[in-house]
């Protein structure tokens, strides 16, 4: 659904162009950015959909190899985390 305030994001196949697609109350916004020199570094082939964060989002947009990144854990929204102590029901 494009009205559900999603970011849709989509690089050219040589991977030096990125384009983000959302949509405000007023219309639809269209934000591009152009690389002189360098690529975008993307895990996958071209065609492949899948979600994306907003941190890393920001990160192929400074430039930063997602493949190289090391990842800890951390909390996320909407698991259990009970750390020991009883669950309410």
């Amino acid at each position: 659904d494009p009205a559900s305030g999603q970011l849709f994001v989509f690089i050219n196949r040589r991977r030096t162009q990125l384009k983000v697609l959302y949509f405000e109350q007023g219309g639809y916004c269209l934000w591009s950015k152009r690389l002189e020199a360098g690529r975008f570094y993307v895990d996958g082939q071209g065609g492949d959909r899948r979600m994306l964060s907003w941190t890393e989002l920001k990160l192929i947009i400074e430039g930063i190899d997602l493949s190289s990144l090391r990842r800890f854990k951390r909390f996320e929204k909407g698991r259990n985390h009970s750390l020991g102590r009883p669950e309410k029901v």
